[in-house]
């Protein structure tokens, strides 16, 4: 397939005529097409489409069918069908009266190529791009970042389903694959009783005992295939099958294989002494091999990813008058009101925690050219080394730090460390009796850099305050300090999240609930509606392309406050969400 980069085509006139007299006061399809049309062109699809061959359908019409899509939450099926029925649609498309569409699986092939070549975030960043020279979006200013959950488009597997699933996905794809190799392998006939139908837990038996040995079976057939997938004389390209290889993989964190007394290898099923490895390597599913089980206090446990989504928050008008005066200036200038753009949009597994998002969050917006001044988060991003780094970069963090965990702490009682006099020129700690430490021990902890510091057994063996500072068997006060700048900034952010003043302007990270809400209801992230990373970020890249392009819209056409069926009530609420 080839690409002949035309771009948009021009609209017929008769579609103009029509769409005009369908929709006399616009709509969003006509409104993008009018405004943003020069977000959706081909050439930044030119790498992922050959010279040579037949051409394919225009990228940019796909892409601004797949926003179009997203902004309105429909299937495949029902975007297609809307290109052909719907006159705004058409319009949009450039499309004619008479135009047939195309078919829905051009969609998913469409998809499948952008994230093949690594073009997930083509139209978001075009877009991002137009705002920017629009004068929307600039760096400096607020920004705001949330994370959200999303559950994976495949079903929930305990270990023994994930087990006996994992061999039918491997038999399934060989069964098209290599029909005649496998059918030397196994006995067709057995393996289609035992495999035929899906491995799902109601139909398992009731026993523990007979779930046991159905265990064992899933797990000898699964050594059975893997040996002989992986044997001398079987075809290479055979273990470069996606299935077979997340068997192998599946079988490595499920099963033990032993040799017994007479030499004989024995496999048996983990448990919870034998271990498993880390959530974060640890396949959930043979259909999604990204997909990983995760858990948020005590009552999340979801089976996905994480999406973490920025938006700058520029605040509304307080009083009603601000308000009328603001309407008074035009809905075509967006009532005056800078509208709230998504500027980045981050999708991990659900194992990554909001710490580890931090810094490639703030490196795309550098990257953009949108950094903020100022990077609203909640207690689940910061750290001193993260707090320190982006200051170094111009970004000020308005986070709540975590608190002094030590006993003293969250004790309330006794020294904790700001009772502690450091001084960082002869590397020495004094205590509240007065007393200085003895070793000053510069450490590598989790990957980081600490020191240790220790007070000697005859400093505090006789001190008056030893029960107040330390309930060590040894007798003696420990402190663990970051290094100076770090333990300094630390400091500095702990004592500022106290001050009211601070309170106040950290109430703005409250608004982001907000785009997460109207993400779960325009959009529906809350499930991926495709399996694999990959085509899960390419969803989240056109979820927020639909956002934007919705909040879009509505700054082009009426201001949020100015409209008539809105209570007072519902005026208040939008601006304290914003």
């Amino acid at each position: 397939m080839s690409m002949r980069p035309v771009g948009l085509p021009e609209i017929p006139a008769q579609t103009v005529m029509v769409a005009r007299a369908a929709f006399p006061k616009g709509s969003l399809a006509i409104r993008v097409r009018n405004r943003l049309a020069e977000v959706f062109t081909d050439e930044p699809f030119s790498a992922a489409f050959g010279v040579r061959g037949a051409p394919g359908l225009s990228p940019g019409v796909l892409s601004l069918v797949t926003v179009l899509q997203f902004a309105e939450d429909l299937t495949d099926r029902q975007a297609a069908a809307m290109a052909v029925r719907a006159i705004d649609w058409k319009y949009a498309l450039g499309a004619e009266l008479t135009d047939t569409g195309f078919d829905a699986s051009v969609l998913s092939r469409f998809r499948t190529r952008l994230a093949d070549n690594g073009m997930e975030r083509v139209v978001f960043d075009r877009l991002l791009e137009h705002c920017k020279e629009a004068g929307l979006v600039a760096a400096g200013g607020k920004q705001r970042t949330d994370s959200t959950h999303v559950i994976s488009a495949v079903r929930d597997l305990n270990r023994l389903e994930l087990a006996g699933e994992s061999v039918r996905a491997a038999l399934e794809a060989l069964a098209v694959a290599a029909p005649v190799w496998l059918a030397g392998q196994i006995d067709v006939t057995e393996f289609a009783e035992r495999y035929g139908p899906r491995v799902d837990g109601w139909r398992m038996p009731p026993s523990q005992t007979r779930r046991d040995r159905l265990a064992q079976v899933f797990g000898q057939d699964a050594l059975a295939l893997c040996r002989a997938a992986w044997a001398e004389d079987a075809p290479g390209w055979i273990r470069e099958i996606e299935a077979v290889h997340l068997l192998r993989q599946v079988l490595v964190q499920t099963y033990i294989i032993r040799s017994d007394t007479r030499g004989r290898q024995v496999i048996r099923k983990r448990d919870a002494d034998d271990g498993v490895p880390p959530g974060q390597l640890r396949l959930a599913s043979p259909y999604d091999r990204d997909a990983r089980w995760a858990a948020k206090d005590d009552d999340l446990f979801w089976m996905g990813y994480k999406i973490h989504l920025t938006e700058t928050c520029t605040k509304l008008p307080d009083a009603d008058a601000d308000a009328d005066a603001v309407a008074g200036a035009g809905a075509g200038a967006g009532a005056g009101v800078m509208p709230n753009l998504i500027t980045d949009v981050h999708t991990t597994d659900a194992t990554v925690p909001d710490v580890k998002a931090t810094a490639p969050i703030q490196k795309n917006l550098a990257e953009r050219e949108v950094k903020p001044a100022e990077h609203y988060l909640d207690s689940g991003y910061p750290s001193a080394d993260l707090i320190t780094k982006a200051l170094k970069q111009g970004i000020r963090m308005v986070t709540p730090v975590l608190l002094d965990r030590s006993a003293q702490a969250k004790a309330a009682e006794g020294f904790d460390k700001n009772a502690f006099t450091i001084n960082w020129k002869t590397r020495q700690v004094r205590c509240p009796a007065g007393k200085t430490s003895s070793h000053w021990n510069p450490v590598k902890q989790h990957g980081t850099d600490a020191i240790v510091i220790t007070f000697s057994v005859l400093t505090c063996r006789d001190c008056p305050f030893q029960k107040q500072c330390t309930t060590s068997k040894t007798g003696r006060r420990m402190l663990t300090l970051r290094p100076e700048e770090l333990h300094e900034n630390l400091a500095r952010a702990r004592a500022e999240q106290k001050t009211d003043t601070w309170k106040n302007k950290y109430a703005l990270r409250a608004g982001v609930e907000g785009t997460i809400n109207q993400a779960l209801d325009i959009t529906g992230i809350r499930r991926a509606r495709y399996r694999g990373l990959p085509k899960v970020r390419l969803q989240h890249a056109f979820s927020a392309t639909a956002l934007n392009v919705i909040r879009l819209d509505a700054h082009w056409t009426t201001d949020p406050l100015d409209r008539p069926r809105h209570s007072r009530l519902e005026r208040l609420s939008y601006r304290l969400s914003a």
